[in-house]
């Protein structure tokens, strides 16, 4: 069995990455490495993470998360972030994150989510800094679902950990690959913003079909000048 699991992250500059990671409480434990590529294991508490440098430098797909990290305060998260250069903005309460989530990017432009797990009261919670647009795009889809009709009954996006989700079906939601599904409005909130390649779904006049078809439509030769009288 398994006794412990060391997330591997390729950074450019591994200096600018162990700052950022400090932030979270990591420091160096060890380090190595050659002319062309570089390693520091750092650690904080049982926590810990391989960065690794090497040149040239690796080409790594874009993901829409690295890595998520729960902490004990959210709050003073951010401000250290704030402090040592890497604004964070925060997104809302999801329920795996009752106490809140925020979103940073790290030196290489990777996603880190922060997640606290211990609850807040109603009134200590802090609106969104950066998903208010988003969010009201959703609300206009969902009230333009709501009067076309035909949403199943319930959000098919469901919780974490894999417990369905009982509240209504709201949005749907479509990725690239031809995926869809439908949603309430938090969960389709929560999704667009940890999945990068989804939007949301409409089913009006802008759609591609009817623009491709009158971008395949031939244009309407002009009409002969009139005779002379």
């Amino acid at each position: 069995m398994a006794e412990s699991v060391v997330p591997v992250v390729y950074v450019g500059d591994i200096a600018s990455a162990m700052r950022f990671y400090a932030v979270f409480g990591f420091a160096e434990q060890s380090s190595g490495g050659d002319g062309s590529s570089r390693w520091s294991y750092l650690r904080h508490g049982d926590l810990t993470v391989l960065l690794v440098e090497v040149q040239p430098r690796l080409i790594t797909v874009e993901l829409p998360l690295l890595i998520y990290l729960y902490v004990d305060d959210l709050a003073a998260t951010v401000a250290a972030l704030a402090a040592a250069g890497f604004p964070a903005d925060r997104v809302g309460y999801p329920e795996h994150a009752p106490g809140g989530e925020a979103r940073t990017l790290d030196p290489d432009g990777n996603v880190v989510l922060v997640g606290q797990r211990a609850a807040v009261r109603p009134e200590e919670r802090v609106r969104p800094t950066a998903a208010e647009a988003r969010f009201s795009l959703i609300r206009r889809a969902a009230e333009a679902a709501a009067q076309r009709g035909g949403a199943p009954e319930r959000c098919q996006i469901g919780r974490a950990g894999g417990e369905p989700c009982p509240r209504p079906a709201e949005v749907r939601l479509a990725d690239s690959c031809g995926q869809s599904a439908w949603a309430c409005v938090d969960h389709a909130d929560e999704t667009l913003l940890n999945a990068r390649s989804v939007f949301l779904a409409t089913e009006d006049d802008e759609c591609l079909a009817p623009f491709l078809r009158r971008r395949a439509t031939p244009p309407t030769p002009p009409a002969p000048p009139a005779p002379p009288a």
